[in-house]
């Protein structure tokens, strides 16, 4: 694991789990983190809920109690192209002190052993539910207060990551199928990237404050403990700084569906939840019993516009996994929704910011 630097004191265990015989690789896994549990005593649960990593729960057959499960995250192939995995963990060991990240148990060459929160990942249905809605706006804000410290440079992450992401197109596509679908539907690389540096000098504009956030609060990511009335956010692969306004758009795009067959943009929160949640949200973000108006209909204006990046963003992020990934999802069609998506919110913003 010479990529990913341990502080010390963490745990590595040095074996890579295989996809086709996750089992197995689990097993060894846990001897070394759960040298207690019999291996032939142990239940598995595969998630499906993620499109890039594959995510695994582990428990005793005889003990009930979820706070022994660990949870396996594998990651998906050559994700490390993508993401900054010394980053995710210095990110996730930092919130968990915090109380707002799991505990990593420990790192393998192929990812990482954490902390299972009991509960239920969020739906477009929950996710508008009066009592859960509040939590969700209370912990993002919890979370954009988080300080790093100062070797971190406190600076927006969305641009550069975009140009990460543009640099792993390939050109061509490996599968000439695939690349004719790319010229079909999107002309060029080079196309691409006339727009992102259109929509970069609108946006760069920008007046949203840079905060520590999450930049990935999708549903699955969102968990929701009914008995204790808490909410809980996983998965910081791409956390770091980035606008506020960005984290906050970024979730309310995922209003819309948890998959390609369910994505219906009618699910669009309207301006009138948005700004509820945005009140919501500065209680805790500002410690405020009464946000003004001026500061909610400043933040609601900059998720407008930087819901733009958020679609630009995963539209590209989709192509590198179009060509990268071997999971069994259509990432060339979520490509072009959400480019899709963004070409059709682009003038209305571009005018307004002009």
């Amino acid at each position: 694991m010479s990529s990913v630097c341990l502080p010390a004191g963490d745990l590595f265990v040095p074996i890579k789990i295989e996809e086709n015989n996750l089992t197995e690789g689990i097993s060894k896994l846990l001897q070394v983190l759960r040298p207690n549990w019999p291996s032939d005593n142990i239940k598995y649960k595969i998630f499906t809920d993620g499109i890039t990593n594959k995510l695994i729960a582990c428990q005793l057959n005889t003990d009930p109690d979820s706070k022994n499960i660990v949870l396996v995250r594998i990651y998906g192939n050559k994700t490390d192209l993508l993401i900054d995995r010394n980053a995710e963990l210095r990110n996730i060991k930092t919130l968990n002190k915090l109380g707002l990240a799991p505990k990593v148990y420990g790192m393998f060459e192929n990812g990482l052993a954490y902390q299972y929160y009991p509960g239920e990942t969020l739906t477009v249905e929950s996710v508008l539910d009066s009592k859960i809605w509040p939590l969700v706006a209370t912990q993002m804000a919890k979370m954009h207060k988080v300080k790093l410290g100062k070797e971190i440079k406190e600076e927006p992450i969305v641009w550069d990551k975009i140009e990460q992401f543009l640099i792993l197109l390939p050109e061509p596509f490996t599968d000439p199928n695939k690349h004719e679908r790319f010229v079909n539907s999107f002309g060029s690389i080079t196309r691409l990237r006339i727009e992102f540096e259109r929509l970069k000098s609108h946006l760069i504009k920008t007046e949203s404050p840079i905060v520590f956030a999450h930049n990935d609060l999708l549903l699955g990511n969102v968990i929701y403990n009914q008995d204790e009335g808490t909410i809980a956010f996983i998965d910081y692969e791409y956390a770091t700084y980035n606008y506020q306004g960005f984290d906050i758009a970024n979730h309310f795009n995922e209003f819309v569906g948890l998959s390609i067959e369910d994505i219906d943009y009618s699910r669009y929160p309207s301006e009138e939840y948005q700004k509820l949640w945005i009140r919501t949200y500065l209680i805790e973000y500002l410690n405020t019993d009464n946000p003004s108006m001026q500061d909610i209909d400043k933040i609601y204006s900059e998720v407008q516009q930087l819901s733009l990046a958020s679609h630009f963003l995963w539209g590209i992020w989709s192509l590198v996994q179009y060509e990268l990934s071997d999971i069994d999802f259509d990432f060339g069609r979520y490509a072009e929704i959400r480019i899709n998506r963004y070409q059709e919110l682009k003038d209305n913003v571009f005018k307004e910011l002009s």
